[in-house]
């Protein structure tokens, strides 16, 4: 079992920037990632991390503008986030999971708002 716990999330304006943060507790998890869901839509998945610092980015959207990275030591994932724009106001789930299988542990998320 792993618990994810996120933090970093809130209100910005545009062109700001925030830093997500995910503390993993329990077992250890190969990969963690961020997803993100807006109001109306379908989560999306963002970013992923292996546990050997392999990245992967999924959304054409933020590429160039988040970036995933970890510190095993204190098992905390983080997401910077800079240049936001209205349309990455959605809340932001951390996710956990093991080589081979779907993502199978997430956190309770944390709320984005960017206004223009």
């Amino acid at each position: 079992q792993v618990q994810l716990v996120e933090s970093g999330g809130g209100s910005v304006q545009a062109g700001g920037s925030l830093r997500l943060s995910c503390v993993a507790s329990g077992d250890t998890a190969d990969y963690m990632g961020w997803f993100r869901q807006a109001p109306g839509k379908e989560r999306e998945k963002l970013a992923i991390i292996t546990f050997f610092g392999g990245r992967s980015y999924w959304t054409d959207s933020v590429k160039g503008r988040f970036t995933i990275s970890q510190d095993n030591a204190k098992r905390t994932v983080y997401l910077q986030m800079n240049s936001l724009k209205p349309e990455d106001s959605a809340i932001y789930y951390c996710a956990a999971g093991s080589f081979g299988n779907a993502i199978s542990y997430w956190g309770q998320g944390t709320q984005v708002s960017v206004s223009s």
